[in-house]
């Protein structure tokens, strides 16, 4: 797949979905709208990147040792291939991750922010 062609066909689509319900009666008016839509003020440049590298926060067993983790997380938090597997592989959290179940322990409010895939979720 070309993210580029595709990116291409969205602007595409939604550029006759955006001018196909209006009809503009001002020729300068009308001329502004295209200009502008040739122009492409409607959409960005394509953006594309790769997911980054996070750093380590440590191991759930390493976090347990520590005293961030209830012991119970060590049993839960690993690798599994299904619901019966015990798992072998602890799961290695990403700083950030670290950091908000420390921010967590003081018992204050916080707000954890990071890019899509990040493992919010799992923080």
């Amino acid at each position: 797949m070309d993210v580029f062609k595709v990116h291409e066909q969205v602007i595409a689509d939604y550029r006759a979905f955006t001018s196909g319900f209006v009809r503009v009666r001002d020729e300068r008016i009308t001329e502004f709208v295209d200009q502008q839509f040739a122009e492409g003020v409607q959409w960005p440049d394509p953006w594309l990147s790769l997911n980054p590298s996070f750093a380590s926060g440590g191991s759930v067993p390493e976090l347990v040792g520590e005293g961030l983790l209830h012991p119970e997380a060590e049993r839960i938090f690993r690798r599994k291939s299904d619901m019966t597997d015990a798992g072998r592989d602890p799961i290695i959290l990403h700083c950030h991750q670290r950091e908000a179940v420390e921010v967590a322990q003081s018992g204050k409010s916080y707000v954890l922010t990071t890019g899509t895939g990040s493992g919010k979720s799992l923080a």
